[in-house]
């Protein structure tokens, strides 16, 4: 039996396991908890690809299994939270829903992440062009994006911060815009180093770099920072590569 080539598939399905566990904890509303178990998750939904290459054991089933996995943890997960920051925005009593109020339907807007994660993944499997690259934000990205919303809101003194994030049309637009940037047609630099080769893959290691230092400076403010200047560098660097 070779055990090597069941590696990547246990690191997958211990993302999905890390999904399950942030789903419980998002409907508790507890979103520091579901913030690392999704950060976590996204750990090992590095490492699966990495092994899989590193063993040489690259296979269809992988592929699926890790798109089922991103499916809860940057899919499910981030839907979740929007569904209770809306809930929160719109004072709805989340243990007391009633299917003909118009505002309990708003909230379920929220779940417009999930269907655009959906959607992203599945095109993701069988479109060619992002083997090196990709087109349209990553779903672990835009899951950590919209998992740092609630923890800004918890963390922020600041009232125009304060009144962006429990307005449930800002959310709303947030919200849409998250599905559109998962599936829109802009080529975005990958993430994942391959090789140790500096010359290679100096633009993701200085990204790595500008958002550690971020993070040190901003905390949980830096995340929506970090995604945005992830995808205006992927555009400017488009540019640079076309002339």
């Amino acid at each position: 039996m070779n055990i090597k080539k069941h590696i990547p598939n246990l690191i997958t399905l211990i993302n999905l396991f890390c999904g399950c566990i942030a789903v419980v904890f998002a409907f508790n509303q507890n979103v520091e908890m579901a913030f690392f178990f999704v950060a976590l998750g996204i750990f090992f939904d590095f490492f699966d690809g990495f092994f899989a290459r590193l063993f040489n054991v690259t296979s269809p089933l992988g592929l699926q299994l890790d798109s089922l996995a991103d499916m809860v943890t940057s899919g499910v997960v981030p839907g979740t939270i929007m569904f209770f920051m809306l809930t929160n925005a719109l004072n709805i009593d989340v243990s007391n829903f009633e299917i003909t109020n118009v505002n309990f339907w708003f909230a379920l807007c929220g779940y417009i992440i999930t269907l655009g994660s959906c959607f992203r993944l599945a095109n993701f499997n069988i479109d060619t062009r992002q083997t090196d690259s990709f087109i349209g934000l990553p779903t672990p990205a835009n899951a950590l994006f919209i998992l740092s919303l609630p923890l800004i809101l918890k963390n922020t003194d600041s009232l125009i911060i304060l009144g962006l994030l429990t307005d449930k049309w800002f959310l709303l637009v947030i919200t849409l815009f998250s599905a559109y940037i998962l599936n829109a047609e802009i080529p975005l630099f990958a993430l994942k180093i391959k090789n140790f080769s500096f010359q290679k893959y100096k633009l993701q290691i200085g990204f790595v770099l500008f958002s550690v230092v971020l993070i040190v400076m901003l905390q949980f403010l830096a995340i929506p920072l970090i995604i945005i200047s992830y995808v205006l560098l992927s555009v400017v660097n488009n540019m640079l590569a076309k002339k």
